[in-house]
C-alpha cells in the first residue's frame, strides 16, 4: 500500500459534511441528487461477464445513495467504466444507466454491426472457441492470419458511444484503467485525462483473439493479466477509504478439473485473479501493521474493502462463455448482475463508511 503523504504533494480534500448515517457527504466524483456516501470503484474485466457488472452498476446507480469518486477498471471492467462516466457527463444517473445498455446492446452479436462484420467477428469466436479442429489451428494461427482486418466491433462501438474528448476535458471521477506492455510484461495505467479509444482497446486486448494494440509505438494485450483491476491508484486517486469491488472471475470452485476445457477454463479463472488476489493480500498485511501500533494511521491510510461478486449468478458459466456475446445471454449476466447490487445494497450500504464487509483474513484462511 502506498505511504499517504499529509505534506503538499498530498491531494486537498474537498469539503464535505456529515451524512446521517455518520460518513463524510460525497460531492465529489459521481454523484446523484440523493448520494449519502462515497466509494471508489474497482471493476474486474471478464469478456461478456462484463455484463454482470452493468448490472451491479445499474443497480447502484438507481438506488442513488452511493457516489462513485474514482474508478479503476480492466478490460470490460475499463469499458463499463467509460461508458458509465460518460453517460453520467452527458445526463446524469440515468444518462448513465442508458449508456450502458446502449453500449452492452451494440457490442452483442445481435447489435447494429454490418452483416459482414459481425459474420467475420462470429466466425473469429468460433474459431477460436474449444473444438478439435480449433485447438489444432491454434497451434500453427494466431489472430494475425485469423482475423487478418483486426476487426472488433468494440472499438467501434466505444467509439459511437463515448465522447472521448469530453471524457478528457471532464472535471469527474478520476479514471485508471490498465493495461499490459507486452514488451516489458509490467502493466500500464492509463489516467482518464489522457484517454482514448486505443487505451480502452489495449486494456481489452485478450492476444489470442485480437492483435495487440499499439499506443506510441509501444504494443499492448489485456490489462486483466497484470492488475484486474488494480487497485493502488485509488490510494491516492480518491479522498474516501471505501473501496467497492465488483469481482466476476470466481476465486473458488469445489471442484477438480478433469477435462482439457475444464482445467484451461480453471487456469484462466486463477490467472485474472492472480494479482488482484496480490493487492488483497498487501492490504491485509498493511492493515494488520496499523491495527497493531506498527505503523500510524496518520501516515499510512487504512482501507475499508467490500466485494460484489459473481457468486451464484456466475458460477454456472465456464471461462468460454466470455465469448458468447448474445444479447439474451447479456441480458441475463446482467439481471444477474443487479439483483447481486440489489442483494448487497441491502446488506451491506449502512456499513460503507465505518466498516470493511469483506473479511480478507477469512477470505485467505
Amino acid at each position: 500500500m502506498d505511504r499517504w503523504d499529509d505534506g503538499p504533494s498530498a491531494p486537498e480534500a474537498e469539503p464535505t459534511g456529515i451524512a446521517a448515517g455518520g460518513a463524510p457527504r460525497p460531492n465529489r466524483g459521481l454523484a446523484g441528487p440523493r448520494a449519502e456516501k462515497a466509494v471508489s470503484l474497482a471493476l474486474q474485466g471478464g469478456g461478456a461477464h462484463g455484463a454482470f457488472t452493468w448490472g451491479v452498476l445499474d443497480a447502484l446507480i438507481e438506488d442513488g445513495r452511493l457516489a462513485f469518486e474514482a474508478i479503476t477498471g480492466a478490460s470490460a471492467g475499463a469499458m463499463n467504466a467509460v461508458v458509465m462516466t460518460h453517460g453520467w457527463l452527458k445526463g446524469g444517473p440515468d444518462g448513465a444507466r442508458a449508456q450502458l445498455e446502449a453500449f452492452w446492446r451494440q457490442v452483442s452479436l445481435d447489435g447494429d454491426l454490418t452483416e459482414t462484420q459481425q459474420n467475420v467477428f462470429d466466425g473469429v469466436l468460433r474459431f477460436w472457441k474449444r473444438t478439435p479442429v480449433a485447438e489444432f489451428w491454434k497451434a500453427v494461427a494466431s489472430p494475425y492470419s485469423a482475423n487478418p482486418l483486426n476487426i472488433n466491433p468494440l472499438k467501434r462501438a466505444l467509439e459511437e458511444t463515448v465522447d472521448f474528448a469530453a471524457l478528457r476535458a471532464a472535471d469527474t471521477a478520476p479514471l485508471f484503467i490498465s493495461a499490459t506492455n507486452v514488451w516489458t510484461g509490467k502493466i500500464a495505467v492509463f489516467e482518464g485525462r489522457d484517454l482514448t479509444p486505443d487505451h480502452v482497446m489495449a486494456s481489452a486486448c485478450l492476444p489470442t483473439v485480437f492483435q495487440a494494440v499499439e499506443i506510441d509505438g509501444v504494443p499492448y494485450w489485456d490489462g486483466g493479466y497484470l492488475g484486474n483491476p488494480p487497485l493502488y491508484p485509488l490510494y491516492h486517486g480518491a479522498e474516501t477509504r471505501d473501496i467497492l469491488l465488483v469481482q466476476i472471475n470466481p476465486v473458488e470452485r469445489r471442484e477438480t478439473p478433469r477435462t482439457p476445457e475444464a482445467i484451461r477454463d480453471r487456469l484462466n479463472e486463477i490467472t485474472f485473479n492472480g494479482n488482484l488476489l496480490r493487492e488483497l493480500r498487501a492490504i491485509d498485511f498493511v492493515q494488520g501493521l496499523i491495527e497493531d501500533g506498527a505503523l500510524k494511521p496518520e501516515q499510512y491510510r487504512p482501507v475499508r474493502l467490500h466485494r460484489i461478486d459473481g457468486s451464484g449468478g456466475l458460477d454456472d458459466y465456464g471461462a468460454a462463455t466470455k465469448l458468447k456475446p448474445q444479447w439474451p445471454f447479456l441480458q441475463s449476466l446482467r439481471d444477474a448482475g443487479r439483483a447481486a447490487g440489489q442483494a448487497w445494497l441491502a446488506r451491506h450500504f449502512d456499513a460503507v463508511g465505518r466498516e470493511s464487509t469483506l473479511d480478507l483474513r477469512a477470505m485467505y484462511a
